[in-house]
């Protein structure tokens, strides 16, 4: 039986290809490898090794840990009232978040969205808070609230409103509305911003076939705005709640979670139990709730984002 010479180098020959196909397919791994490193090192490992303490009473520098399993997570949701008040504090701010920022800057965006002068101007000035550092606005905010020396109690008595001055952030009744009210100020801009960019994508047409039809201005708004901007409210919805369960900056510098425990929320109630009162186990399990809440939250966005 006779053989030809190319039976014997085609295995060599599709070993060939096969090693170079492999390479050629491991080449964007090589590139994504140092980031991938990084990113396990700096995000994975402190993220594992923070839930796997969060199952341990352990003061963050002690070598002896307690196992205590889920006592940690009990403790938050059941039995610790502080927990449960800082909890509370974060659905109040999460559900006025959605309601007066989002709603105030879905306004201004459609008073923007027309070709008027100054335009640019009022965008750019409505939305420069956004980008200031919390910590910053916090602290001014703060200052403006001092019962003595502050602006907004100066404004009160200049105007004849003297009766209503008071100590905004000492106060039970107002600390949490007061730092509220803070953070209105410097959140409107973002989702005006991103209502700006839904309404620009809204076809121009619709509007004049509604204006045709006869519909109001209320009409149109309900008819044509809203159901255009459907895509851009589960952006802003979504990110909205999400940075409600991430509240700390100005809680932190303006009311530093009083007075007494009032203002608290799960994020400051996190860093006082890990590094005022060294329970990093307690602080660790805190830590997990916001990230459980924040990820059952963040589902409908990611998924939206994931079909567009």
């Amino acid at each position: 039986m006779a053989f030809r010479a190319d039976t014997v180098v085609l295995p060599a020959a599709v070993a060939g290809e096969w090693r170079q196909a492999l390479r050629a397919s491991m080449v964007p791994y090589l590139f994504l490898a140092p980031a991938l490193v990084w990113y396990v090192i700096f995000l994975v490992y402190p993220m594992a090794y923070s839930l796997f303490i969060s199952f341990f009473k352990w003061d963050g520098m002690s070598p002896s840990m307690t196992f205590v399993g889920l006592g940690n997570y009990i403790n938050i949701l059941f039995n610790d009232p502080v927990s449960q008040h800082a909890l509370v504090n974060n659905l109040i701010w999460t559900v006025a978040s959605l309601l007066v920022p989002t709603t105030i800057g879905l306004l201004l965006a459609v008073a923007l969205n027309r070709n008027i002068p100054g335009t640019t101007i009022f965008r750019t000035v409505f939305y420069a808070p956004a980008v200031l550092p919390l910590v910053g606005v916090g602290l001014i905010w703060a200052w403006m609230y001092n019962p003595q020396f502050g602006a907004i109690n100066a404004i009160l008595k200049a105007v004849g409103l003297g009766d209503f001055a008071m100590g905004w952030l000492s106060s039970y009744r107002t600390a949490l509305a007061a730092t509220f009210l803070t953070f209105v100020w410097s959140s409107v801009g973002f989702p005006m911003i991103l209502y700006l960019a839904g309404l620009q994508a809204i076809n121009k047409e619709f509007y004049e076939a509604a204006r045709i039809d006869g519909a109001s201005a209320l009409q149109v708004f309900r008819h044509v705005t809203l159901p255009g901007l459907r895509e851009t409210h589960v952006v802003v919805l979504s990110l909205t709640v999400i940075s409600g369960f991430k509240v700390f900056d100005l809680i932190y510098t303006m009311t530093y979670g009083g007075p007494g425990r009032e203002t608290q929320v799960l994020g400051t109630w996190m860093y006082f139990q890990s590094f005022q009162y060294y329970n990093a186990g307690y602080g660790a399990a805190v830590a997990w709730v916001i990230a459980a809440i924040i990820l059952v939250l963040a589902i409908p966005y990611v998924r939206r984002m994931a079909q567009s």
